[in-house]
């Protein structure tokens, strides 16, 4: 678990330098110079990663023999996984939430340029709000668990805090309030954050018959498979409203361009309201005594 938190607090942390770095980069925005930042940003990522890469995991062959004792087949180690009481619901939620957080992922940073008229740094700036808010909620996040909150808790909180946050970039266009979706950006890093970890939390505890490995998968799996889907569901739905929008076919009231964006928005406020009430029988308590194991970051060797 304090593995995986230093992995989680790494990545956040990344995302707040680059978006950061962007802004700075793209103040003085022109086609070249975008070309150019996209250029070395390729570069640095290749660099990073054989860096990473290097000499990571070397060869066993003595640990992946054939002669070596399997274990059983997955199919029925995850039918028995499954079968226990709530370990459905619970992924059913992670799905569902994941899905209300991430369809937003690539039309936010379109919404404030396009429908507030916000500049390329503004926007790239964007970035370190979403980051800026996720660290915010994990740091609390750790705190809350140390001092006995549920992981379950923890979730629905996060998914409580998304259908404000999504609420204040829906009415940030009327009012024109950039502000308002700039907070509303924060609140969704936040929201975002809590309901992660929280999950997170909520499988690494799920000891049933030494599943926990296949327990963390599946949350991996679950919301790999939902964000990838969501991010695509997302950029399709504000392409086919805008443009039945902007044609005129939903009426003389929608024709403006955010009709699109605040589509998504809507659905991303409905799935939060259903990840609610899936999670709502899984959390059957606020607290409990803590049992001393946290949810946070390691110290460093030496």
């Amino acid at each position: 678990p304090r593995m995986v938190a230093l992995m989680y607090a790494m990545l956040l942390v990344g995302m707040v330098g680059s978006g950061l770095l962007y802004s700075v980069l793209l103040s003085s925005f022109s086609p070249l110079r975008l070309i150019q930042v996209i250029q070395g940003s390729a570069s640095v990522v290749l660099a990073m990663n054989l860096l990473a890469m290097w000499k990571q995991e070397p060869r066993r062959p003595d640990l992946t023999a054939p002669s070596q004792p399997r274990a059983d087949r997955f199919e029925s180690a995850w039918r028995v996984f499954m079968a226990t009481p709530g370990h459905r619901r619970f992924f059913v939620s992670v799905f569902m939430g994941t899905a209300a957080f991430s369809m937003q992922d690539i039309i936010l940073e379109p919404y404030g340029a396009e429908v507030l008229g916000l500049t390329v740094s503004q926007t790239s700036f964007l970035t370190v709000l979403l980051a800026g808010g996720a660290l915010l909620a994990f740091w609390l996040s750790a705190r809350a668990l140390k001092t006995g909150y549920t992981p379950n808790f923890l979730a629905a909180m996060g998914a409580l805090v998304g259908t404000l946050a999504f609420s204040l970039v829906i009415f940030s266009e009327p009012l024109g309030s950039p502000f308002m979706f700039q907070s509303g950006t924060s609140l969704i890093g936040f929201g975002g954050g809590l309901f992660s970890i929280g999950t997170l939390s909520a499988a690494m505890a799920m000891e049933s018959g030494g599943h926990t490995g296949l327990a963390l998968g599946a949350w991996g799996a679950v919301q790999a498979t939902s964000l990838g889907l969501s991010m695509a569901l997302g950029g399709g739905l504000r392409d086919l409203v805008s443009g039945l929008a902007l044609h005129g076919d939903l009426g003389g009231v929608l024709t403006s361009v955010g009709a699109g964006y605040s589509a998504v928005y809507h659905l991303e406020l409905l799935l939060l309201f259903m990840t609610l009430v899936a999670l709502g029988p899984l959390v059957k308590s606020f607290k409990h005594s803590p049992k001393g194991e946290a949810f946070g970051l390691a110290e460093f060797p030496g």
